[in-house]
């Protein structure tokens, strides 16, 4: 059996997992044929459907396997190779192996979790944002699951930093989901690492996202929530995160939104409350150069100074949505003046129209 089928077989076995393979691997003497192939693994005690499949494996789907690798340049790698992620492999359950495309020596770098709502607010999506390029640019890669919202802006805002980020996929790696964020993961691609535990072909099944979760907690040495209700997935996360022997960080919010419910709550069990990005690296004992950070002091200068009224209106806004007839009645400005000046600080970039016709801040 050559090496790619043999790593093709162990990468599909179902539930076989990195303790296992080591088990296994150490009884045939490190032959990854003999491992995926033989009489060896009744003397190791694998998973009843990792022994079935590598007893009785899907050749169609093997043959089609090794074709998608080879015209893909998707690299399988095992944890018994030494580019399987140190971090990951202390993890309870890791798999035993990792579809990789882009740049496979990224997983074995420092890596923060940064996680969020699906659908954030406008101010948390920029967060999320400038937060991600701070860490980029202090040499800590960004790792998270490539969905829409939170995950999406991290991602976005390390690639704008020309840091380095890893994307944890909920499906085979010939599938991207959300479709939407397709042109995102062929940047990820050019310049991160795209990973996921699933062979290809794997819909993006509910099921399939919380075990995604446990490979983000476990690449990293901490996780960061930014938005997130007390239902949140991204609750998920942060535990698998705690069990793993992680930090887990948190951003605070207003006690009237639904998307600080979780991070709150988070804060309460014990998670590291977070006001700048440096508070993050400094519990992690991370030293950062001070010339790495200029990138965001440049960018605060291209703002414009603001006239008074502007100032006015943004204190008024402050940071919850508002309509324009609640910004009136805090200003007392007429309706009309109001809707040019939000206009043009949406133009700006300082606020976002949202639905319902309320506008929030954006920091």
């Amino acid at each position: 059996m050559s090496d790619a089928r043999a790593r093709a077989l162990l990468a599909r076995a179902p539930g076989l997992t990195a303790e296992a393979l080591e088990a296994l691997s150490a009884a045939v003497g490190g032959d990854l044929a003999r491992a995926a192939h033989g009489r060896s693994r009744a003397r190791v005690a694998l998973p009843p459907a990792a022994h079935a499949y590598l007893s009785a494996p899907d050749e169609r789907a093997l043959a089609a396997d090794l074709e998608w690798l080879a015209a893909s340049g998707t690299v399988i790698v095992l944890s018994t190779d030494p580019d399987y992620p140190p971090l990951l492999k202390q993890t309870a359950g890791a798999p035993a192996a990792l579809y990789v495309q882009g740049r496979l020596a990224l997983l074995a770098s420092r890596q923060l979790a940064m996680v969020g709502s699906r659908s954030p607010t406008p101010a948390g999506r920029s967060t999320a944002r400038e937060f991600a390029a701070w860490f980029a640019r202090a040499g800590i890669t960004v790792t998270s699951g490539l969905a829409t919202g939170i995950d999406a802006a991290s991602h976005e805002g390390a690639l704008k930093a020309g840091g380095a980020t890893v994307a944890v996929f909920g499906t085979g790696l010939d599938r991207v989901y959300p479709s939407a964020n397709r042109a995102l993961a062929e940047r990820i691609r050019a310049h991160g690492v795209l990973v996921s535990e699933f062979p290809p072909g794997t819909a993006p099944l509910k099921e399939n996202f919380p075990r995604r979760n446990r490979i983000i907690a476990g690449l990293a040495l901490g996780t960061l929530v930014v938005e997130a209700t007390r239902r949140s997935g991204s609750l998920i996360t942060a535990r698998l995160a705690l069990e793993a022997g992680r930090e887990v960080f948190a951003i605070p919010g207003s006690i009237h939104s639904p998307l600080s419910g979780g991070c709150h709550q988070l804060i309460k069990a014990g998670a590291k409350l977070v006001e700048e990005a440096k508070d993050v690296t400094e519990e992690l004992g991370f030293s950062v150069p001070k010339e790495r950070l200029t990138g965001r002091q440049a960018e605060a200068r291209e703002l414009r100074e603001l006239d008074k009224e502007y100032e006015m209106l943004l204190d008024a806004l402050g940071f919850e949505p508002a309509t324009i007839d609640s910004l009136v009645a805090r200003t007392e400005l007429p309706s009309e003046s109001i809707a040019s000046m939000l206009l043009i600080l949406e133009l700006e970039g300082r606020v976002a129209a949202l639905p319902g016709g309320r506008y929030g801040r954006i920091p």
